[in-house]
């Protein structure tokens, strides 16, 4: 259990990496073992197009190749790059973001529902909802105006009126519990959840508080 637990943003934007290093500075402590935040540089901005999912995979998939010293992984992209790819490559555990997210507000709500950046990517995580099962509990996946980029979705009152315009849909919508459907999206967790009085989820909080309890339950 040595080894840190790797949260690997897929996209090139140090901005979204550094928003995940301030999301998960709460979460570290001494004895525990280490999250590390990495950049793949060669991706693009944003992991919007299924090319973009493929060719991120791939590069995950490297990526981890090259940190075997890793005791979990963390792909910290809402459509989860690579997941499966990266579960033939290590025996340690990987952790979607999307997967701990879902299940993390299932866990606390009925029903819950999605804020995602762009309509193109709706199709796609609805897939994975079918693939977990769990399609019949999402109350609706709501997109932002498309105007607002993966590294903008976390940061400026144009994105936050964005996210509590499409948290309020949601919660009309019977939502219980709203999943930010991007990793960039973290830096207004806390400020939407007291804006619309529901539990919401920072998907990259939750797959790190998974991958740390499945590591500390190891300890003698």
């Amino acid at each position: 259990m040595s080894g840190p637990i790797l949260v690997i943003n897929p996209n090139s934007s140090e901005e979204v990496t550094q928003g995940l290093r301030d999301a998960l500075s709460g979460m570290m402590f001494p004895g525990d073992p280490e999250i590390e935040c990495v950049t793949i540089k060669e991706s693009p901005l944003g992991i919007m197009s299924q090319r973009d999912v493929d060719e991120a995979g791939l590069r995950t998939g490297a990526l981890i190749e090259s940190r075997p010293d890793a005791s979990a992984y963390v792909l910290a992209c809402y459509s989860q790059p690579g997941l499966d790819l990266a579960r033939s490559l290590t025996a340690a555990p990987v952790y979607g973001i999307q997967d701990a997210g879902v299940l993390s507000a299932l866990a606390v709500a009925d029903l819950f529902g999605v804020i995602a950046v762009a309509e193109i990517s709706i199709p796609r995580h609805l897939r994975n909802l079918r693939r977990l099962g769990v399609e019949g509990r999402l109350a609706g996946e709501v997109a932002l105006d498309g105007t607002i980029s993966v590294a903008q979705s976390g940061h400026g009152e144009e994105s936050y009126s964005a996210l509590v315009k499409a948290g309020a849909k949601l919660r009309q919508m019977g939502a219980g519990a709203i999943v930010l459907g991007c990793a960039g999206m973290s830096g207004h967790r806390l400020r939407l959840e007291r804006q619309l009085g529901v539990r919401v989820i920072d998907p990259t909080q939750a797959a790190v508080a998974m991958a740390l309890g499945g590591l500390l339950s190891q300890k003698p």
